[in-house]
This record gives C-alpha cells, structure tokens and sequence, in this order.
C-alpha cells in the first residue's frame, strides 16, 4: 500500500477540490494514458486494486508509470464517541485527484490493450476517467 514515509504533520484538514489539475494533465512519461473526468478522493487501496489490474494487461511487454500518489491523511473518530476531544486518529491515506490530472500511464502496448487495461482499471476508481494519447509536439 502506498503511504509516505514522514509527513510534516499527522492530520490535515478536508480542503476543497475546486478547480482543473494545472500540473500532471498530459501524457509525459508513456504512449497512452487514464484521465481524471471528475475530482475527488482516490485511496491508497483503490490506486493499488488499479495498479494490478494495469500491470496484469501489461506484462512484461510494456511499462507502467503511476502519476498519483496518496499523501493526505484521512481521519475518522471511534463509532459511539462524543462530539469534542479532538480530531480522531488517521485511518487511510488519498491522493486528491482533480479533472484532467493523468492517473496512470502505459507504453509499449497497443492501443487495444491499453484500452481494455484502462477500462479494467477505472471500474475500480470513485471517478469517471478516459484513455488518452500521447500528443505529437
């Protein structure tokens, strides 16, 4: 499961989601990649449910690059507990996802292939998200 190693502090507040990704938006690293359609909260354990499944389709014959990674904490308060004393201790970690970031990227692979990883891959995910390809400079 992806978390960090060290974090500056243990609980962070909720934020807000607004907004299109202005960093990770294009296809950098592989041929083909999945984008975000929506924003929202991907944890740990639905980025490596995709993970597998993309690395299923690829094998050994392509690469895979992860472009999120979970790094805001998630807390959650005992069931039957009294509202004060404090925030509640972290349970899970989430990547924030904003509309057009690039979850995931593949190469080596066709087009096929990667659409059927891709299709496989954002069942898995709380958003809605397409296949895209690398664009031509």
């Amino acid at each position: 499961m992806l978390e960090p190693k060290k974090t500056k502090y243990r609980r962070h507040h909720r934020g807000n989601r607004r907004g299109m990704a202005m960093r990770g938006n294009h296809v950098a690293f592989g041929s083909y990649g999945l984008k975000a359609l929506e924003g929202g909260w991907i944890t740990a354990r639905q980025i490596e449910s995709s993970r597998i499944t993309v690395a299923r389709a690829v094998r050994k014959l392509g690469k895979m690059w992860i472009r999120i990674f979970p790094d805001k904490p998630i807390t959650k308060k005992p069931a039957e507990t009294r509202m004060g004393k404090g925030k509640g201790s972290p349970e899970y970690w989430v990547a924030v996802v904003k509309p057009g970031r690039i979850l995931f990227e593949v190469e080596g692979v066709s087009k096929e292939i990667a659409e059927e990883a891709f299709y496989a891959a954002s069942s898995k995910l709380p958003i809605k998200t397409k296949v895209v390809e690398r664009r031509a400079i």
